[in-house]
């Protein structure tokens, strides 16, 4: 007889409000306007949210030269940096930006720190959108920390105008680590009110932390290039738990199962909520569960959309998962 396994789903987990606002952007553009509606990059680090809207008559592109002049062009929602949208400017293209507002809110961080007369310190990954655009603000005056070790031999012109910001994906855990090393070396060191890793991340990881303990082994669902998801799997992995990254249902191999009677499921904020429940529905395929939902908050941040695809002017989305 099959024993009862335990399926523990923390939350929040899956879209926040950032990407169901970048998502929604480009629905509402291909409805309207029909396709092609060019997006620069992925629109979010989700391979079925790309393929989905590519499906309807989105076009991503790496590249603003790969645009048509003067066809319509979505930001996603990583950001850009400010050469990127001046090159928009001069091919005449129509920009509608998908920019998550508080991914807009370090790049004007970036631009006070650096009007101030300070170095500006960015945490992040160096192969990630997101830092390429923060780093695009202010370029002369950015250096990019990406580890403890690299604050070690971190040198800058003076150390008592010195400001951080962090790419909004980290973990939060190990950024704090960071910002603690260039704090001793740099005791004049500023950084944001508030911090810049953004509420969906975080309350990600806090909610998958209130249950790791507890499973055998935690699946996180989310693609390969998604840094929120990967930052999960290593929350799990650093308290000792197996973790496996996987886009969807049919990555799923049984055999991660076996011996495993308590499994957490998560997903990184760019991975639809329907991706969750077909995991959860394969497991049951399975052998017989219980389901438990663990909260540790309740999201309801909401992101206005930009007025050129806002119908009606009052309209907001966004409501976290």
């Amino acid at each position: 007889m099959l024993t009862t396994r335990t399926i523990l789903l923390p939350s929040p987990r899956a879209f926040c409000a950032g990407v169901e606002r970048a998502v929604e952007i480009v629905e509402r553009l291909l409805a309207d306007q029909g396709s092609p509606i060019y997006v620069r990059k992925q629109i979010v680090h989700n391979l079925h949210v790309v393929d989905d809207l590519q499906s309807r008559g989105a076009v991503f592109v790496d590249e603003l030269d790969e645009v048509p002049p003067s066809a319509t062009v979505v930001f996603s929602a990583h950001g850009v940096a400010p050469a990127v949208r001046a090159e928009a400017v001069r091919r005449g293209l129509d920009v509608v930006d998908a920019t998550c507002p508080l991914v807009t809110k370090v790049h004007a961080q970036a631009r006070r720190y650096a009007a101030a007369g300070d170095t500006v310190i960015l945490i992040g990954h160096a192969d990630h959108e997101e830092v390429e655009g923060t780093m695009g603000e202010v370029p002369e005056q950015t250096v990019l920390v990406e580890t403890v070790d690299d604050v070690t031999g971190l040198t800058v012109s003076d150390p008592d105008r010195i400001a951080y910001l962090t790419q909004t994906t980290l973990s939060v855990d190990e950024t704090t680590v960071i910002v603690e090393a260039l704090r001793s070396k740099f005791p004049s060191l500023r950084g944001p009110a508030v911090a810049d890793i953004c509420y969906a991340t975080s309350n990600r990881q806090a909610a998958l932390s209130a249950v790791v303990h507890e499973a055998d082994i935690v699946l996180v669902v989310g693609s390969e290039n998604s840094s929120n998801s990967r930052r999960l799997v290593e929350l799990a992995l650093r308290n000792g738990t197996p973790a496996r990254l996987i886009d969807d249902a049919d990555e799923l191999q049984p055999e991660w199962l076996d011996g495993a009677q308590v499994i957490g499921i998560t997903a990184g904020a760019s991975a639809p909520p329907r991706l969750v429940d077909e995991v959860v529905r394969r497991i049951a395929s399975l052998g017989p569960v219980e389901i438990i939902e663990r909260a540790v908050a309740v999201e309801d941040m909401t992101f206005t959309l930009p007025l050129s695809v806002r119908q009606p002017a009052s309209t907001e989305v966004g409501r976290g998962n």
